[in-house]
């Protein structure tokens, strides 16, 4: 008969870096939202107040999560991998469009992205399925199986938001990295994702167009929104404007509490604000990575370590589409930008990693 697991000391560390971006991300989501409120619905905290209440649901989602024994979820791995992939489906038939992308189920008053759902049903999938296979993952043919089993929901989910696929695809890669003993297969995972990924931008005209946009932003109307985020950052300086104080975000910079939000952070924060968030950012991830090396049993471990790689890729690719380094992908930066499914469905998985770290003697 199986022990009962003893608990350890919840991690302080990782509750008081969420919490701190949680409150910081409101507070920036108001400020950056309040213009566009005030304009749209007549009121400066629109925005804000169905923030509060998506987080506020999500912070009640995270303790609960925290307090269920993680091990129960493996039963239900592929359960939730089917249903992520049904929800997906319904998204193509049924979905709502918002700003030219069918992203949105609608059940009455309540809409939600299955997408973000996808991000978490993906990671207790595919941590159940190394842990399942075990022994076989130094073998190429049962890394490619388990590869091959997410891209079902790969490619539902970036039939509408490619940004999304990408970080569920990189989520696979690098769960299946860290549990593999061996490195140099990687070599031919690599290239079959790179032509994967050749193929998928070429099926459709207008990801090649976002290319082209990225190389000569000013040649093309698409490019307004990156230039716009552009002059947000250079403006700021090393200080920035203060807080409340941005003139980008007075309809130059379109939708700024979405996806560009991060430039208006530079724009009122300046250098020192922005590097401040991003260092928030970078001890999240450090506290992932110490959950993850700790846990209890390796099933722990990828769940811990499919959120670092989640938290990681998805700022990353954030800051890097603002700045212009990569084509934009329409990807939102975590606890930040505005979005109640997002915000929720990641404290959600915040729980899910404390129910890792509370087993941790």
């Amino acid at each position: 008969m199986q022990q009962p697991k003893k608990k350890g000391r919840p991690d302080y560390g990782l509750l008081v870096v969420v919490l701190l971006l949680v409150i910081i991300g409101l507070v920036i989501l108001y400020s950056t939202s309040a213009y566009n409120g005030r304009v749209k619905f007549h009121d400066s905290f629109y925005y804000l107040k169905k923030q509060v209440f998506a987080t506020s649901l999500g912070l009640a989602l995270m303790y609960v999560m925290a307090n269920i024994d993680y091990h129960i979820w493996e039963k239900y791995a592929v359960a939730a991998y089917f249903l992520s992939v049904l929800l997906s489906v319904a998204v193509i038939l049924f979905g709502e469009e918002y700003n030219g992308s069918k992203r949105w189920l609608s059940f009455g008053p309540f809409s939600f992205q299955p997408s973000e759902f996808a991000k978490i049903a993906v990671i207790l999938f595919l941590a159940h399925m190394i842990v399942k296979n075990g022994k076989r993952m130094k073998k190429m043919t049962t890394l490619l199986l388990i590869m091959v089993s997410i891209l079902p929901i790969v490619g539902l989910v970036g039939a509408s938001n490619l940004s999304t696929a990408i970080i569920i695809l990189g989520i696979g890669v690098v769960l299946v990295f860290v549990a593999s003993p061996l490195y140099a297969q990687f070599v031919w995972l690599g290239v079959t994702g790179i032509g994967f990924l050749a193929i998928f931008l070429a099926l459709e005209s207008y990801r090649l167009e976002r290319l082209a946009i990225w190389r000569n932003p000013e040649l093309y109307e698409k490019g307004y929104q990156t230039l716009q985020g552009l002059y947000a950052i250079g403006s700021g300086g090393l200080f920035g404007r203060g807080m409340g104080n941005s003139v980008q975000k007075l309809g130059f910079v379109p939708e700024a509490q979405n996806d560009m939000i991060f430039s208006i952070v530079c724009e009122e924060w300046g250098l020192v604000g922005a590097s401040f968030l991003i260092l928030l950012f970078l001890i999240l991830i450090w506290r992932f990575f110490v959950i993850a090396t700790k846990a209890p049993d390796l099933f722990g471990s990828l769940i811990a370590t499919g959120a670092m790689a989640h938290m990681m890729i998805q700022v990353i690719l954030n800051i890097a589409v603002v700045t212009n380094t990569i084509p934009n992908t329409g990807i939102t930066l975590p606890f930040v930008s505005y979005g109640g499914t997002s915000v929720m469905f990641l404290l959600l998985e915040m729980g899910l990693v404390f129910s890792v770290s509370n087993l941790i003697q």
